[in-house]
């Protein structure tokens, strides 16, 4: 009876509490005024009653405060800030349209709002560029290259030159969830990593999350690259291009039906092949991608959006090898808007990547493909002014393609073939809450569950003691198993299940308005693996699904940061250390043959993967002279014991250094507003050298010598480090005119540093002695580009 009389003694008070103060919701969308893009990060704050909110990924917001006369002020970094009265007696839809800034307004306040929004967000380990800031930087043959930039973050790092692949907090490659609008993007290269595939004239927007990644993120342990496309002028049609040494670009935009729909769509190709050819060149390297996007508005509650990509890379060397990839994706999505406080977003999305090769003396013609089918729904709930909910699920269908084998020709010896394909689906429900406890305490926490299932149809090997892979102990090496029998499993028939729970869990104390304390810890679960004996994203590179020898790989996370703002704003300071562990790591038995390998698992064993490190980044916000500073001390390592006690596993069962391990990782980025026609950027990065395995020795075996190596991954590449630097001329920047241009000059690696992609061990011929020979792949590259609009 006592307990009752509480319980209704506290009913009545919240409810009592609750209609004391009758509260209404605010909403709406934040767009550009100049072309009716949304605005995703607004900063919407209501000062009076001291409510905040950020518009989402598709410009909505939502704040929930009692009935009265307010101010609101909204501000973004690259708008105007908006600050006018308002009166709320009712729930009310407002939509806000925002204006570029101009150069010589005052940056200090808008940038200072946003920085005190970031100190006391739950939100860490993430980091955001905006596409004027990477247009700045500095880039191979003048071409904007966000994957570039982003290799300038603390806690990111490239496995060698020239390659677009990229390593986070100690991950591997295939640990990074690419997404274009949602969907996912494979490989990221063009022509080898020379350039990325993302076209910076078609990109609104662009967020990294290293850890603290929400729960509506999952399938990955390294990091989430979240990247969305404009979505088109439904007032005016415009072009914006450039034409550079090796290649060019267009895109296109404008209304379909004014204020309801529009389009952009936006094209890319080299040139390089013809230039090959003028000089008599055999070999020939070109690429193309095509962005499009269509948006319908069908009324203020639903929004319709059409997004696809195409794009394909060609390599033609003489007589030797034709090399073709590429990636392509559609996704249909429909935004809808359930009330004041609901809003949601589903997504079908169909995405595709494929790679060939032709080998031409062997007469071999090779192609393999992974395809998916995906669909997401997605809900954000604003409960109240202090709690938000986001919540869905996402279910995934794969088709994995490892090869088809045919010959060029009826001269070849090849026999056709085709590598049994394979097929997996993913499922995944997940829940997620941002609340705000005290002024000074904020928490975002979530648990996504994911469901992963191998199905048939395929034909499945059996092993002895389950065992694809056995240890000879003669020779004290690991070699191939032989099947002892096999199981069919038919279409759609499930093979094996994996199920997992990843909790998630941000939190931040603000000491005050300039300085927080924030810490994060995630658990997630990767269930496609890269099968790749090279550190970087290779056009040869096979995806391959878990099944009951290659096991998911499970991550845990913990990151502690500093987080400070200087002089109003002006200066911020970012500081951050972070452990991760992974189990289930694939690793690879001594002389693994990867390509067109029929069973996968017989040459792969079960390993672990630790990293752990400190991040530092300085950034000067305001002024004439931008930029950052940015230091990462790190550690990633690879360990794979035996499985029993006979058995040493990989390297003596021993941690060593990871392929993509680098110890210190320096990167300083600025750019300086000279005058209103000239601008400068610049860019220096130094990295120690990547882990390398060198021969210790040498011996002969029936008159072959042959090379004798020792522990993994004990030596080191020189280290990498290399200057770039840009100036952008714009002619009359005062101009009213339509059409407006620009010159970018740049130089990639002004003082000719040849870095080593690799080290290539062979014998002089003249002396009889082994040697070392650095290959490196690009010196100093000029470039010119010429950028317009209209």
């Amino acid at each position: 009876m006592r307990y009752k009389i509480l319980y209704t003694l506290l009913f009545t008070t919240i409810s009592f509490g609750a209609y004391s103060q009758e509260k209404v919701t605010l909403s709406g969308t934040i767009t550009m005024k100049a072309n009716t893009e949304t605005v995703i990060g607004a900063s919407i704050f209501i000062p009076e009653a001291k409510v905040s909110a950020i518009s989402n990924a598709y410009g909505f917001y939502t704040v929930t405060v009692p009935k009265g006369e307010y101010t609101i002020v909204i501000s973004c970094i690259g708008f105007e800030s908006i600050e006018e009265p308002i009166s709320l007696k009712q729930n009310t839809r407002r939509n806000f349209s925002m204006s570029e800034k101009s150069k010589t307004l005052d940056e200090v306040v808008i940038r200072h709002n946003k920085a005190a929004s970031n100190i006391r967000t739950p939100e860490m380990s993430v980091n955001k560029l905006s596409i004027s800031t990477i247009k700045k930087m500095p880039a191979v043959m003048g071409e904007v290259d966000i994957l570039k930039a982003i290799l300038q973050l603390p806690g990111v790092s490239t496995s060698q030159e020239g390659a677009t692949g990229f390593n986070v907090r100690g991950g591997s490659v295939d640990g990074n969830l690419i997404l274009l609008d949602e969907a996912v993007v494979y490989n990221t290269s063009h022509l080898f990593g020379f350039f990325s595939v993302f076209n910076a004239d078609v990109i609104k927007d662009m967020k990294l999350y290293k850890g603290g990644i929400p729960a509506m993120f999952g399938g990955r342990t390294s990091s989430v690259l979240d990247i969305y496309q404009k979505e088109g002028n439904n007032q005016e049609y415009h072009l914006t291009g450039g034409i550079g040494a090796i290649s060019s670009r267009l895109l296109a935009e404008g209304p379909i039906v004014k204020d309801k729909s529009s389009f952009v769509i936006a094209g890319r190709t080299s040139y390089a092949h013809l230039l090959m050819k003028l000089a008599d060149n055999p070999n020939s390297v070109s690429f193309y991608d095509l962005n499009a996007k269509l948006n319908y508005t069908l009324n203020d509650n639903n929004r319709i959006f059409l997004s696809a990509y195409f794009g394909k890379d060609k390599m033609d060397f003489s007589n030797f090898f034709n090399n073709t990839y590429g990636n392509a994706f559609f996704n249909l999505r429909w935004n809808h808007i359930f009330s004041e406080k609901r809003f949601s977003n589903a997504s079908f999305i169909y995405s595709k990547y494929d790679y060939g090769l032709k080998i031409k003396y062997v007469g071999i013609d090779w192609a393999s493909d992974i395809r998916n089918y995906n669909f997401k729904y997605n809900f954000n709930h604003h409960l109240s002014d202090k709690l938000v909910l986001n919540y869905g699920l996402n279910s995934i269908y794969y088709q994995f393609n490892p090869g088809t084998i045919k010959p060029m020709d009826e001269k070849s010896p090849i026999n056709a073939d085709q590598i049994e394909k394979k097929y997996a689906w993913e499922n995944a429900l997940y829940i997620s809450a941002e609340q705000k406890i005290t002024d000074k305490i904020s928490l975002n926490y979530g648990l996504r569950y994911s469901y992963f299932q191998r199905l048939g149809e395929q034909q499945v090997n059996n092993y002895a003691h389950n065992q694809a892979v056995i240890f000879n102990p003669q020779l004290q090496i690991y070699e191939e198993g032989t099947p002892v029998s096999t199981t069919y499993y038919g279409k759609n028939k499930k093979i094996i299940d994996f199920g997992n729970l990843e909790p998630r869990l941000a939190v931040s104390y603000s000491i005050n308005d300039d300085q927080s304390i924030k810490a994060s810890y995630n658990r997630m679960s990767q269930y496609i693996h890269l099968i790749s004996n090279t550190a970087s994203v290779s056009p040869l590179d096979i995806w391959a699904p878990s099944d009951q020898y290659l096991q998911p790989e499970i991550l845990d996370q913990v990151a502690l940061g500093y987080f400070r703002n200087f002089s109003q704003g002006r200066y911020s300071l970012e500081t951050e250390v972070f452990y991760k562990k992974i189990k289930n790591k694939a690793d690879y038995i001594d002389g693994a043959e990867l390509i067109a390998h029929k069973a996968i698992e017989q040459v792969l064993l079960n390993g672990e993967a630790r990293a752990y490190g400190l991040e530092l980044m300085l950034k000067k916000n305001t002024g004439k002279l931008t930029g950052w500073l940015s230091y990462t001390l790190s550690r990633a390592e690879q360990r794979t014991p035996g499985r029993n006690a006979t058995e040493p596993g990989i390297n003596n069962g021993q941690w060593y250094r990871a392929n993509y391990d680098k110890t210190h990782n320096l990167s300083l980025t600025g750019a300086y507003q000279l005058t209103k026609k000239w601008s400068f950027g610049g860019a220096f990065t130094y990295q120690t050298g990547k882990a390398a395995t060198y021969p210790i020795g040498k011996y002969q075996y029936q008159g072959i010598t042959i090379a004798n190596y020792g522990e993994r991954n004990i030596n080191s590449l020189p280290a990498y480090h290399h200057l770039d630097l840009s100036a952008t001329f714009t002619p009359k920047p005062y101009s009213k005119k339509r059409w407006k241009g620009e010159w970018v000059f740049s130089i990639y690696n002004v003082y000719a540093r040849n870095n080593a992609a690799s080290l290539m061990f062979e014998q002089n011929r003249e002396t009889g002695l082994s040697e070392a020979k650095r290959i490196s792949i690009f010196g100093i590259i000029p470039g010119v580009t010429y950028n317009f609009k209209f």
